[in-house]
């Protein structure tokens, strides 16, 4: 299932920037826009040395049940659920995720009351 959204990418090597050629193929800027939201990001500077680790978690917080859910399961397609996709004790839908690439991921759905 195709998910609703625009991605632009700009290469290190895309830029202006001299670089080692090892990483002309690195993001330096990437945007996600998908409807009110948008995500920015980049991979590290040719001079910093990328840690990996668990210091960070991604949150988004849906709109609807059904796009909480859907972004959820395709956060996880190929990664690892860490706390499933289910109704919490604080009035919400809720799961929780590390995806193939090593990112943790938290999606909340705020229930309405009726």
């Amino acid at each position: 299932m195709a998910a609703a959204g625009e991605l632009s990418i700009q290469t290190f090597g895309e830029s202006p920037m001299e670089v080692p050629p090892e990483h002309k193929d690195r993001v330096m800027h990437a945007t996600l826009t998908f409807g009110d939201a948008i995500i920015m990001a980049s991979d590290g500077m040719p001079e910093h040395e990328v840690v990996f680790g668990n210091s960070v978690n991604l949150s988004i917080a849906a709109l609807k049940v059904e796009d909480g859910e859907r972004m959820f399961n395709n956060l996880s397609e190929g990664g690892t659920v860490t706390m499933p996709w289910k109704k919490t004790f604080w009035g919400a839908m809720f799961g929780m995720c590390k995806d193939k690439f090593g990112i943790d991921w938290m999606v909340n759905v705020e229930l309405k009351e009726d």
